[in-house]
């Protein structure tokens, strides 16, 4: 179900891995693994502008990656698992391809001889 939702929406997966090229949203990311926390309580660790920080909690939203809700004046965010479980697919699609490639090579090189692929 997940990996054909990537392959129906690959731009889907080109932003979960685009907001993860950010070192602020992976580290935002490593934090929420932790458990939820406060938009003041992410923001804390790194030198910049609130409103600059509210940029990364934005695409992380847009993204899928966290949700959040707002609780009086306070803005909690939490983790989402389903990005986690789409990238999971892909990259155990492209972890098949990869050690069937290498297999055959490592066969190749061995014996001297070419594997038939099977269809």
């Amino acid at each position: 179900m997940i990996l054909s939702l990537v392959e129906q929406h690959p731009e889907r997966l080109d932003g979960l891995f685009q907001a993860l090229a950010d070192p602020t949203r992976r580290a935002v990311l490593g934090r929420l693994g932790k458990g939820p926390a406060s938009i003041t309580e992410l923001a804390r660790p790194f030198d910049m502008a609130l409103p600059s920080f509210m940029k990364h909690i934005h695409v992380l939203e847009e993204t899928g990656w966290i949700q959040t809700r707002k609780e009086g004046r306070v803005r909690t965010c939490a983790i989402q698992k389903k990005p986690f479980a789409a990238v999971q697919a892909w990259l155990s699609g492209q972890r098949a391809v990869w050690e069937a490639r290498t297999d055959r090579l490592e066969l190749f090189v061995t014996t001297g001889k070419k594997k038939e692929r099977s269809p």
